[in-house]
């Protein structure tokens, strides 16, 4: 039995791009909170990762880069988290990923595990980079495979199940 998985570019000409846009922020304005009653929930688990990740690679890189930029500032406005300090390093973060998920769908036209743990190096590296330019420093990133390796396995894991049962 296979599954046909269906991969979406939408344009910001549609009206399904800002619908899905504010579902996924919407969910990162919700998810977090859950994930912030663990001790570094947010640094373990990465909320906002997981569904930018999943909205990018099944929608397409306009609908997580949108995403992506809106999502932490609605959180920092609303919860004040992420602190004010963090919020530009993380939101260049978001927006790679959602760079490298939308173009990555859009490329292969197949979600499979190898091409989402590529995505997740690819970001890593990336995103260090940016956050070297940025800060002058990398320790972020580091704790993102040191404290938040079980992050990169949920988005792994959740962003195939998303994509391939939404």
């Amino acid at each position: 039995m296979t599954t046909k998985t269906n991969l979406y570019t939408l344009n910001y000409d549609k009206a399904r791009t800002y619908f899905w846009a504010a579902a996924f922020i919407i969910c990162n304005l919700l998810l977090p909170q859950v994930c912030h009653l663990l001790p570094q929930g947010g640094v373990i688990l990465s909320p906002l990762s997981l569904i930018i990740m999943a909205g990018a690679y099944k929608f397409g890189w306009k609908v997580g880069l949108l995403a992506a930029v809106v999502s932490p500032l609605v959180n920092h406005l609303a919860t004040g988290l992420p602190a004010w300090d963090v919020l530009q390093v993380m939101t260049v973060k978001l927006m790679i990923l959602a760079l490298v998920a939308g173009f990555t769908a859009q490329h292969f036209r197949k979600v499979t595990i190898p091409l989402l743990i590529g995505v997740i190096l690819a970001t890593k590296l990336l995103g260090g980079l940016g956050e070297l330019a940025l800060t002058g420093g990398i320790e972020a990133t580091i704790a993102d495979f040191t404290i938040g390796w079980p992050s990169m396995i949920i988005q792994i894991v959740g962003t195939y199940l998303i994509c391939k049962f939404l």
